[in-house]
């Protein structure tokens, strides 16, 4: 319930912020365009009549401004950019009109607020994106190799891939080409030092999986079948709250839920 007597918007960008304030005893709307620094902000936010509350949309610039807004003893939501609200026929978006929309919502309590991550969850949620993005990067680095040597008549046939034999084989392979010798040079240590990182990356999570605030839950989920430590930590730190999940509503976070497209007789799930 809202409570305070001023509720602020702000359209938070990387260079930016964009504050529209609603003073809900005068109705009168205050509104700056201030810049990242979370000291300017704090200090127009300490200008403003009465208690305070805000917030602004979740985004790129992450969860930094909402801790130190917290930190002051200022109520802050982080809005869900899906679940905002707007009026039927509003073509029309700008900083300002964002800010002041975001205001009025917070002040009617029409605001969906994300969870908001502790700041050893979010590290640890980076730690595993990271080795997401680094599993791609192996993936893309061996396609270019194995095409590169495709494309000269090259075909492993020793059996499986990217095995230690298979790396005896690639490191035998010889051009006479000066600049095809290049090109398999920087494909073939891009997979060696993209496999070393994701090596790495594989040890870290190991050990914070094994004494962190995660144990308790990836020893449970690894109690399932096929869920080994890389997947349950990842869904220990993605998930963090698991009570704010219903056994339906988990499946469509996750992905495992359908979407139901129906018209008349006809449905189709996608």
């Amino acid at each position: 319930m809202f409570s305070e007597r001023t509720s602020v918007g702000l359209d938070v960008h990387a260079r930016s912020v964009v504050a529209a304030a609603l003073d809900t005893v005068t109705g009168e709307v205050v509104e700056a365009r201030l810049s990242p620094d979370y000291r300017e902000v704090l200090g127009w936010l300490a200008g403003l009549p009465g208690d305070v509350a805000v917030a602004y949309e979740a985004g790129p610039t992450g969860f930094g401004l909402y801790r130190a807004i917290t930190q002051a003893q200022v109520r802050c939501v982080v809005a869900a950019p899906s679940k905002l609200q707007r009026p039927p026929g509003d073509r029309v978006k700008t900083d300002r009109r964002d800010a002041l929309h975001l205001a009025r919502l917070l002040r009617m309590d029409q605001i969906v607020a994300v969870t908001v991550p502790s700041v050893e969850q979010e590290a640890a949620r980076d730690l595993v994106r990271a080795r997401e993005d680094c599993r791609g990067d192996l993936m893309r680095a061996r396609h270019r190799l194995s095409k590169l040597l495709l494309r000269h008549g090259l075909v492993y046939s020793g059996g499986a891939a990217w095995t230690g034999v298979h790396d005896r084989w690639l490191q035998q392979q010889r051009f006479d080409n000066a600049q095809t010798k290049a090109t398999f040079d920087a494909y073939y240590d891009d997979l060696l030092s993209t496999t070393a990182l994701r090596a790495r990356l594989d040890t870290q999570i190991e050990a914070l999986a094994a004494d962190s605030e995660f144990t308790g839950v990836v020893r449970r989920l690894g109690c399932l079948r096929g869920v080994a430590t890389l997947t349950a930590f990842g869904l220990a730190v993605e998930i963090g709250d698991w009570t704010r999940f219903t056994g339906n509503t988990i499946g469509a976070f996750v992905g495992l839920t359908p979407e139901v497209v129906k018209s008349n007789e006809t449905s189709q799930a996608f």
